[in-house]
């Protein structure tokens, strides 16, 4: 019982010919019998009310290398969330610093894993960290809503296995061995992204549809299906889109790693990276990272079953948040207010708002961090689940700008959910680094209309960037542009499959509305590795004009786009606007363009 805290070669496999659409698996088993645990808190609380620090929860497990039966604990909840997509279960497994043997820790739904040193190196499996695809037949397409940050892994076979989709985030880790992203047997497989990691061997993506990594470090990348995108990756493969389909950045334009817990001593702290501008390689091959350390009580520790009103009150006193493992039912909108606050969850806590509210909205204030956790739609109709800064907004961030870091919005599929608008970016100078914005195409609450949701993400301030965009189905624009100076490296999409019909598509005299549409009257974007896929399974006869829609203007630059129409459910006329061959057939062959204009 946790106790409480004080590659080798393989055959390239065939390219898929199309990502599966299979409903929703069993929901979790109810996670009665797993131990309780008590967090240990730094000491004083803040002023006012409400205490910071305090209890992690009975759903965060804390390990040291004396604790008996980690593989034995480890095993039951893999067991609970192995299949349990739409599940309540929620399981962050946290490991003090210390060498860990002969572990194989598998990683199910909800479940993040993560070591408590403040670098990799002082967390040591002689392990695994495995996520495959039993539960799925083989398809690794569903594998979302997990992760694994902050530990050195020396693979037992040399290889550790992850084998992920969506919203499924490995930061801030060391292989010491290759690292392999497909399922056994080399099934389907839909993701992904990698930041601020080393990988000593090679990376094998074989049947990986896509892929984003950031400011990390890989002794080699052997293949690519259809778009690879790297950005300040020492070791990424040559620029070479479209054949093979490497999209690399020698740097990255802006970046900051995502917030994380860590143990000082007996003291939980939480570390706040610095911002880095031409970002290579990790933060932490150097040595010590450079950044701030928040301690514990600095936070209120928010647990399943608190109301708005009283996370509103630990902001107003000056707590940040630290939202532990499960399901936060709120009947007004989380608000923001503080410039610096820190929002971390941990264990995909789940944010769900009640008649129409949004979720989370931030005032157009300097350096906000959210990070690590995800809103899900509620039976009525929001107008936005996610408002970062007011409309309107209009101050300058650049030095100190807010970040939006593994933050996922789900639309349906856990049950009936609508929302106009799920993210929107009104603050200058934001930098969302890696989300997945999902209106969900299986599970419950699922139909063109009974998860209604309009539009994905839609950027209205200036000089935004965006790596790592994962976002999908929407019933009309996915993402909408309207901010100056926007920069996007790396963009996955699917169009929703379940339109009707044409005309339930059709965007005036335009067929089909783009799944990234730069408005018409910006002067400057620029944009890398843009993909966008169309399934319509309902009506395979629909035709979308294009993928990707942006304004003839000389400051609006794209490069290496691509649109795949999936086994031929529905077809694509262009890539973007009126430029590029149309898909056609069955063969899942990508049209692309490799510069635009």
């Amino acid at each position: 019982m946790p106790t409480p805290p004080t590659a080798g070669s393989a055959p390239r496999a065939p390219r898929p010919s199309r990502r599966s659409v299979l409903a929703a698996m069993a929901a979790a088993v109810p996670a009665a019998g797993l131990p309780v645990l008590s967090g240990r808190a730094s000491a004083a609380s803040a002023a006012g009310a409400l205490p910071g620090g305090g209890d992690l929860g009975p759903n965060v497990l804390v390990f040291d290398p004396a604790t008996p039966n980690i593989q034995g604990t480890l095993d039951e909840i893999f067991k609970r969330q192995e299949s349990a997509q739409f599940g309540e279960g929620r399981f962050a497994l946290l490991f003090k610093p210390g060498t860990y043997r002969g572990l194989n820790a598998q990683i199910g739904f909800y479940t993040s894993i993560a070591g408590l040193g403040l670098s990799p190196g002082d967390t040591t499996f002689h392990g695994d960290v495995t996520v495959d695809a039993g539960w799925f037949n083989g398809n690794a397409t569903q594998n979302f809503w997990r992760s694994a940050e902050n530990l050195t892994l020396h693979p037992v076979n040399g290889t550790n296995r992850w084998a992920v989709a969506q919203a499924a985030p490995f930061r801030r880790m060391h292989i010491k061995g290759g690292l392999n992203l497909a399922p056994d047997g080399y099934g389907w497989a839909s993701g992904g992204y990698i930041a601020d990691s080393r990988i000593d061997g090679s990376v094998a993506p074989y049947s990986q549809q896509q892929w984003y990594t950031r400011d990390s470090s890989v002794g080699g990348w052997n293949n690519a299906v259809w778009n690879m995108v790297f950005s300040g990756v020492e070791g990424a493969p040559a620029q070479s889109f479209p054949d093979p389909p490497y999209t690399t950045l020698d740097t990255t334009p802006v970046s900051r790693e995502k917030p994380f817990l860590y143990l000082d001593g007996a003291d939980y702290k939480v570390f706040l990276p610095e911002k880095r501008t031409n970002a290579r390689g990790t933060t932490w091959g150097s040595g010590t990272p450079r950044g701030e350390s928040l301690p514990l009580g600095q936070f209120y520790v928010a647990k399943p079953g608190v109301d708005a009103a009283t996370l509103n009150a630990a902001l107003a006193q000056g707590l940040n948040l630290l939202l532990t493992p499960g399901i936060y039912h709120l009947d007004g909108p989380v608000e923001v207010r503080r410039p610096n606050t820190v929002v971390l969850g941990l264990g995909y806590p789940t944010l769900v708002p009640a008649n129409g509210a949004t979720a989370m909205k931030v005032a157009d204030v300097d350096g906000v961090r959210l990070a690590g956790f995800l809103i899900d739609a509620g039976p009525v109709n929001s107008a936005t689940l996610l408002e970062v800064g007011p409309e309107g907004a209009s101050a300058d961030h650049a030095a100190n700008p807010t970040t939006v870091q593994d933050v996922f919005i789900r639309i349906g599929g856990a049950g009936p959910g609508k929302a106009t608008t799920s993210m929107v970016i009104n603050s200058n100078h934001t930098l969302i680094d890696h989300t997945w914005v999902w209106r969900a195409d299986h599970g419950d609450g699922v139909g063109w209309e009974m998860n209604r949701a309009d539009y994905g993400v839609r950027v209205n301030g200036d000089d935004v960037l965006a790596t790592g965009l994962f976002v999908e189905h929407f019933n009309r624009y996915d993402v909408e542009w309207r901010g100056e100076r926007g920069r996007t490296v790396f963009f996955q999409n699917e169009k929703a499959y379940d339109a009707p019909n044409q005309a339930a598509i059709q965007n005036g005299d335009i067929k089909g509305y783009a799944a990234y549409k730069i408005a018409d009257g910006v002067t400057a974007h620029e944009g890398w590795g843009l993909g966008s896929y169309c399934y319509y399974n309902v009506d395979p006869t629909i035709r979308q004009d294009h993928g990707f829609q942006a304004p003839a203007k000389p400051g609006v630059k794209l490069h290496h786009l691509l649109v795949v129409s999936l086994g031929g459910k529905g077809q694509y006329e262009h890539v973007i606007n009126s430029i590029g061959a149309p898909t056609s057939g069955t063969s899942t062959v990508p049209s692309t363009v490799v510069s635009y204009p």
